[in-house]
Parts: structure tokens; C-alpha cells; sequence
């Protein structure tokens, strides 16, 4: 189990690349059910200001798992849907709770959390980074060539939080992250700074404009939808900007013969992915959906050990 206990994870730089590699081989070991930690009467507490299929029922499902609880805390039934603030809200829960996993807006709210409790605190989504799905990410590239290092992934899209969180984790891994999207929506420049400063001369970062140089022999594609929570009014000018990254399979066949599709969900089929490509051979998008709950699982009993 990496030595994570009591740590938080509110960027995926907040793990060095070794412990980033024994996670992954942790979860690798719990999904094989080698071994299975027990963490009864712990209680994990959701606090998410955004809608969530995925996330929801992996990090419930992963509690149960290793013995725990759960306690949904959507802003509904809180009093921070009134708004408390939330240095007050971290210093309540943090007497209830043995660890929390927040899914909002803002990375300035998730850290200001972090700061005023003691208990282990996951960015389960903010607008800036989403750690949690890069490890799942990350998981499943590793299961289908059995290395992280020397592979590249192009990314096809709008440079939002799983394009940040992608350059963060694919530099520590030692892979090279392509990221190609139209003018003015490519990845934020520190985090790409960020990024090349982890790759320390193991791979490479590139920002394009040009999905046919991205895709380029890259082992993986992946892409995210166009629009984003909070950004569906903008829908219908980005659509006629993003069509040419769509992921389709003549971009398909630019990639290595190898390549594999990965799309973190929910998915517009028709708009950022074709049908025919989500549903093809190259497609592990229900592998990187399950492997969710895999990688949560092994980042909680780290954190509570």
C-alpha cells in the first residue's frame, strides 16, 4: 500500500512519480483481488456541487468495498446549497468524517477545504484538474501495454480539467501527451509549464492546432465532450470549431495500428466521438469506466491507512 495516510489529493502533482506508479500497481492488486484491505466503521463523505454518475457510485462502491460508509452530501441537503462557508463547513466535517472527496466548481474551494481539516481531502472534479479520472486513465493504458513510459496520447479537444489532469499525470508516467484543440481553447500555459517541467526529459508535451500531427503514431486517443458542466449555452458556437477533432475512424487510422480509444464520459456520440469508433475494436472506454472504482479504491485505503 503506498505510504499516502492522512495525505490529500487535490492535484495529481501532489504525488511524486514514484508513488504515482506504486498506486497504480496497488489498484492493479485490489482489482486482481490479491489482497483487500478493511477499513470498517471509516466513513467517507461526498460533497459535490456538480452532477455525477461515475464518480458517485465508483467512490461509493470502492467505501463499501473496503468495509466503510458513505455519506452523500450534495448540496441539497447541506447548508452549504446555503452558503455556508466552507472553511466552516472542513471544520465541521472534519469531526464527522474520516475522509472526503469534493466534486465542484472552483480549485480555490477544494484547497480552502484542505486547509481549515485534518482529514484527507479528494478533488473528486473541479474546473482546474480531475486527478482521480487520470488514474483511471492511466490504469487502464497500463493493463493494455503493460508500460506506461515511451507511449503517447493525443488528446482531442476543448483544453479543460482532463486535459490538465492528462498533461500532469502522463509527464510523471513518462509518456508523451499530445493535446490538439481549435484556437483559444487550449490547455491553461502554467499547466503546461507544470507538465514539462515533470517530464524531466522523458517525454514530451505538445499543444497543436493540428489533430493529424497529434494523432500521429499516438498509442492512445482520448477525448472529452466539447461543452462542459456550466458551459452548455456555448454548445452551439464550439461545435463548428471542434468538429475537425472529432475522433472518428479516418483519425483513427492516422494513429499507431495499436491504438487504443479512451473517452472519460458521458460521451455525445456524433459530436467529439462517432458511434462507430466508441463501439469499435480500439475502444476500452467500459474498462476505464470500471477501472473508476479500481483506482479510488486503492487512493482510499492509501489515504486511510
Amino acid at each position: 500500500m503506498p505510504p499516502l495516510s492522512g495525505r490529500d489529493l487535490l492535484s495529481l502533482s501532489d504525488l511524486s512519480p514514484d508513488e504515482l506508479a506504486e498506486l497504480l500497481a496497488f489498484a492493479t492488486e485490489l482489482k486482481a483481488g490479491k489482497h483487500h484491505p478493511q477499513f470498517p466503521q471509516k466513513v467517507l463523505g461526498l460533497l459535490f456541487f456538480k452532477a455525477s454518475t461515475r464518480t458517485r457510485v465508483s467512490f461509493s462502491v470502492a467505501m463499501y468495498q473496503l468495509g466503510g460508509q458513505v455519506l452523500d452530501l450534495h448540496s441539497g441537503v447541506t447548508q452549504v446549497g446555503r452558503g455556508e462557508p466552507t472553511c466552516d463547513t472542513a471544520r465541521v466535517l472534519d469531526r464527522y468524517l474520516d475522509v472526503v472527496a469534493i466534486r465542484t466548481f472552483d480549485q480555490a474551494e477544494v484547497q480552502e477545504f484542505a486547509d481549515y481539516a485534518s482529514i484527507p481531502v479528494i478533488n473528486a472534479l473541479t474546473d482546474l484538474e480531475h486527478p482521480c479520472q487520470i488514474l483511471a486513465d492511466l490504469l487502464t493504458i497500463q493493463e493494455e501495454f503493460g508500460t506506461l513510459k515511451g507511449l503517447t496520447l493525443a488528446y482531442l479537444g476543448d483544453g479543460n480539467n482532463v486535459a490538465h489532469s492528462l498533461l500532469l499525470g502522463c509527464a510523471m508516467a513518462g509518456m508523451n501527451v499530445h493535446i490538439a484543440g481549435p484556437n483559444g481553447y487550449a490547455p491553461a500555459p502554467a499547466v503546461v509549464e507544470q507538465a514539462n517541467r515533470l517530464m524531466q526529459g522523458l517525454g514530451k508535451v505538445l499543444v497543436t492546432t493540428d489533430p493529424d500531427l497529434a494523432v500521429k503514431d499516438a498509442q492512445i486517443l482520448y477525448t472529452d465532450v466539447w461543452a462542459s458542466m456550466g458551459q452548455e449555452s456555448e454548445a452551439g458556437q464550439r461545435l463548428p470549431a471542434f468538429q475537425p477533432y472529432q475522433v472518428n475512424s479516418q483519425l483513427l487510422e492516422q494513429a499507431s495500428s495499436d491504438a487504443i480509444v479512451l473517452h472519460c464520459l458521458p460521451a455525445h456520440r456524433g459530436e467529439e466521438i462517432t458511434h462507430q469508433v466508441m463501439e469499435g475494436a480500439a475502444s476500452r472506454v467500459w474498462e476505464q469506466a470500471e477501472n473508476r472504482m479500481h483506482a479510488q479504491k486503492a487512493l482510499l485505503a492509501s489515504v486511510l491507512g
